[in-house]
């Protein structure tokens, strides 16, 4: 098996490798046969050579354009593909781009045009937006860990380079998890699957713990307090069966100095965003909730799931323990019981008591807050303009912004908390994209 006239052996011997793996080789006869590839693998299983070897084969010296492109969802593992592209020494230039470093460093580097870019979806878009590289003579696409790019909110971002890609001709998806859907902004046509992932044995972190925990009184909001304080600042999501409960539920946990956010059907549009942006930013630990919040929702380390009132079905639980435990994580499942309380019937094995401590702790406070940003798609605002606006304008450091959400008519960004009445001093006056624009601290 030649690769572009480099010799399979010669690559291998450069990356001190001996032979493939039944993975590796599967994906190499799979490549050669067929443009759509989905490879389904668990991390660590050797994916970066499974997908590098077939497009170094289809790469050609007579281009002197960028000829794949692969998109990854975070810098590390941008840096760990470079570093496995460059140790296999097969003559063709490579560039790495992600965002927190200069990206003038990677606009020098492509000015002569690399074989191969790998890159965050972020910067990458941001590139393309500036004519930075040809894309012309983009053929092969890799879309590695799809899955998680997806879930951290890079689906902006993607549908926008996919979409500014005239020539691709060959699609590669890696996964090490098999439940996500593909969206059709991808254009994967009737792939051929590999699916190499191991259902292995659960280890005892990865599963679901049940347990109880006892309420004297009737009312359990004395008990979800002091449960919440002996959990601490973890993520969890607390369950009730009412919308009046949830609201009541959240306002005593506020009074207490819990930081929390509600969320229900009652609520509009904008409040349920703008509650579910700060329980996924860090800006509150703890979402009380309806069983609207039990499916669909897609947030990942959730640590504990609370059921404040036991729910109504054995499929409404089965639905709210999926929050957690998820993507080889382990998560636990409390159930509060009043005294006159069973556990119903349909929960069994292994279930543990638990007693609260006597003396208690308020959790530390989450160290992000949210602010309102009255601007949003149709305004044609996107994440790269906020944190230019943020750092530019308002002084922040890369690490004082966290996670941004763009939607149609307004965005929530996470910042420092130290950091908020500073930025909002500074851009009090200040416009993005020449318009003056409302932003406040998120309610």
């Amino acid at each position: 098996m030649r690769h572009n006239n480099i010799p399979l052996d010669t690559i291998l011997a450069s990356l001190q490798i001996k032979e493939l793996n039944e993975m590796q080789l599967a994906s190499l006869k799979a490549n050669a046969e067929n443009d759509n590839i989905i490879l389904l693998s668990s991390t660590g299983s050797g994916k970066t050579l499974a997908f590098l070897l077939p497009i170094v084969k289809l790469l050609t010296k007579e281009s002197k354009k960028v000829q794949a492109l692969i998109l990854v969802p975070s810098r590390e593992l941008a840096i760990q593909i470079d570093e496995v592209f460059r140790k296999m020494a097969t003559g063709y230039k490579v560039t790495c781009c992600y965002g927190g470093h200069k990206r003038e460093t990677e606009e020098n580097n492509l000015v002569q045009s690399p074989a191969l870019i790998i890159g965050t979806p972020g910067r990458v878009a941001d590139h393309i937006r500036r004519n930075n590289f040809v894309l012309e003579e983009i053929t092969m696409l890799v879309l590695d860990e799809f899955d998680k790019s997806l879930e951290l909110g890079f689906q902006e971002e993607m549908a926008f380079i996919l979409g500014s890609l005239p020539s691709v001709k060959k699609r590669i998806l890696t996964s090490a998890t098999d439940a996500v859907r593909i969206p059709d902004f991808i254009g994967i046509t009737s792939p051929t699957r590999l699916d190499f992932l191991v259902p292995v044995q659960k280890a005892e972190e990865d599963e679901l713990v049940i347990r109880t925990v006892l309420s004297p009184e009737k009312d359990k909001s004395e008990t979800l307090f002091r449960l919440i304080c002996s959990i601490g600042n973890k993520s969890m999501i607390v369950f009730c069966n009412h919308r009046e409960s949830v609201e009541r539920t959240s306002s005593l946990l506020k009074d207490k100095g819990i930081v929390n956010v509600f969320y229900h059907g009652g609520m509009e549009q904008q409040e349920r965003e703008s509650a579910m942006c700060k329980f996924k930013n860090g800006t509150s630990n703890v979402l009380v909730t309806t069983d609207l919040a039990s499916r669909g929702l897609d947030i990942p380390d959730i640590k504990f799931i609370i059921h404040y009132h036991l729910p109504a079905t054995e499929d409404v639980y089965t639905h709210r323990n999926g929050r957690t435990a998820r993507m080889e994580a382990g998560g636990k499942s409390v159930l509060i019981l009043s005294e006159e309380e069973k556990l119903p019937a349909y929960i069994t094995g292994n279930v543990e008591k638990i007693e609260l401590p006597e003396r208690i702790e308020l959790p530390e406070k989450p160290k992000w807050s949210t602010l309102f940003i009255a601007a949003g798609k149709k305004d044609k605002v996107n994440k790269i303009d906020i944190v230019g606006f943020l750092s530019n304008k308002g002084l922040l450091k890369k690490d004082d912004i966290g996670l941004i959400e763009v939607k149609d008519f307004f965005s929530f960004v996470a910042v420092r908390k130290l950091k908020v009445g500073a930025v909002l001093e500074l851009i009090k006056d200040e416009k993005i994209k020449n318009k003056k624009v409302k932003i406040a601290v998120a309610k």
